[in-house]
């Protein structure tokens, strides 16, 4: 699966239009189940534009995902070697990419449902969080690793049928920061979101 479709699966669950089946859930749970309840909510607003719509989707997303802890976990090692600077650039950057794939194609997907499956706490600061996304012809298995910062838990990776959002993005930033540097890198992420504007 490219990183386009793994990202635009992974935002179709937060944006999913099904409702979860679990009867009882813990923390982990209701907090993302709480996010998809928002962003439907938003989704039926007719006061609000396409633009409003699309900005305040943006933020939901962005209360519930550690963007920051996911750069670091997608830059791994090329983390440490970046000056503050570029470690600040690349933050605002990757969310910026996550949110235009899902955005553009949020209306590919209807008619589907979540089932959530399990969730397994690990250690009081880590959770998994199991969910099932179940269409007529296929259900795809999508796994979301959270960890707890103060009374919130944050999405830091998800795993699309067996594939992690972070080692996908990992792999794939690891080879140009290694040809280009990461000033190559941010100009690449920089030309995207550019192209896409």
């Amino acid at each position: 699966m490219n990183t386009s479709k793994l990202t635009a699966c992974l935002m179709f669950v937060v944006l999913s239009y099904g409702l979860p089946t679990a009867a009882t859930a813990s923390a982990p749970t209701d907090q993302i189940k709480s996010t998809i309840d928002a962003v439907l909510e938003t989704l039926k607003d007719e006061s609000l534009d396409q633009e409003a719509k699309e900005t305040k989707i943006k933020d939901l997303i962005a209360d519930r995902f550690d963007y920051r802890n996911m750069s670091q976990r997608v830059l791994a090692t090329n983390w440490k070697k970046a000056t503050e600077e570029q470690q600040a650039r690349f933050t605002e950057l990757f969310p910026e990419i996550l949110s235009n794939v899902y955005m553009g194609r949020i209306q590919e997907y209807t008619n589907e449902r979540v089932d959530y499956v399990g969730e397994t706490i690990k250690k009081e600061k880590f959770a998994l969080v199991e969910t099932t996304i179940v269409a007529p012809s296929v259900e795809i298995p999508i796994n979301y690793k959270l960890r707890l910062k103060s009374d919130d838990w944050l999405v830091y990776d998800v795993v699309i049928e067996g594939v992690s959002l972070i080692n996908t993005y990992r792999s794939s930033y690891a080879e140009i920061a290694k040809n280009e540097g990461i000033d190559g890198l941010l100009a690449k992420m920089e030309e995207k979101l550019s192209e896409s504007a």
